[in-house]
């Protein structure tokens, strides 16, 4: 479990692909000395284990399947990678929690600098559609942010200078291929929904279950 709030920028120094999986070499500035083989880390929001670590260095194995389904099989030597350790019972909840397994890969439709901050506009999949609303929270590369508005085909975040700084949405552009997380909390209410039959679904049952106040 992480929180969505970038610790460090990482930089991709080595990918070894092993059959259908891989090995990733991620260089960092240090703020990883403590971690321990075994432990969780979010590289750009994907929940991976640490194989190996040092002073300045992260290995991790990816899967198959995080490959097929998150930007990490595309990953190159150079590139930067957003890094989080997993939540403690005394790590500060700054951010919404986030599971670090990727519900799609996005994209970056528009992305605007006004002065310090920036406006960016996402695509996603259309299955994930459902699971956004306005103001509520969605991980973007790991980042938590929130969606200022929704439209039919993704939403738009406002970016404040400590987060363009701190993280690689700085250096992203218009194209560039995001690793996007739903919050839990719309999964659980869509899972809930959809195992009702619509005729089941209305005021009464809204009220039953704590969703609307009578």
């Amino acid at each position: 479990m992480f929180t969505g709030i970038i610790q460090n920028i990482g930089t991709i120094t080595g990918v070894e692909k092993k059959g259908k999986f891989a090995r990733i070499v991620i260089g960092h500035s240090g703020k990883f000395a403590d971690m321990n083989i075994g432990d969780s880390i979010a590289v750009d929001g994907a929940c991976l284990t640490v194989v190996e670590f040092s002073q300045s260095m992260i290995k991790t194995d990816v899967s198959e399947e995080t490959l097929r389904l998150t930007t990490l099989g595309t990953m190159k030597t150079g590139e930067k990678v957003n890094l989080e350790k997993s939540l403690t019972p005394s790590t500060p909840m700054g951010g919404h929690f986030v599971t670090g397994h990727i519900d799609g890969v996005g994209n970056i439709a528009r992305k605007a600098i006004e002065g310090a901050f920036a406006i960016i506009d996402f695509n996603i999949p259309n299955e994930l559609q459902s699971q956004i609303v306005k103001k509520g929270s969605v991980a973007v590369d790991g980042i938590s942010l929130t969606a200022a508005e929704v439209f039919e085909s993704g939403f738009r975040v406002a970016i404040i200078p400590h987060t363009l700084k701190i993280t690689t949405l700085s250096v992203k552009k218009v194209g560039d291929k995001v690793n996007i997380e739903t919050d839990i909390i719309a999964k659980y209410v869509q899972r809930f929904l959809s195992v009702q039959r619509k005729s089941d679904v209305n005021e009464v049952f809204l009220k039953e279950h704590g969703f609307i106040k009578g």
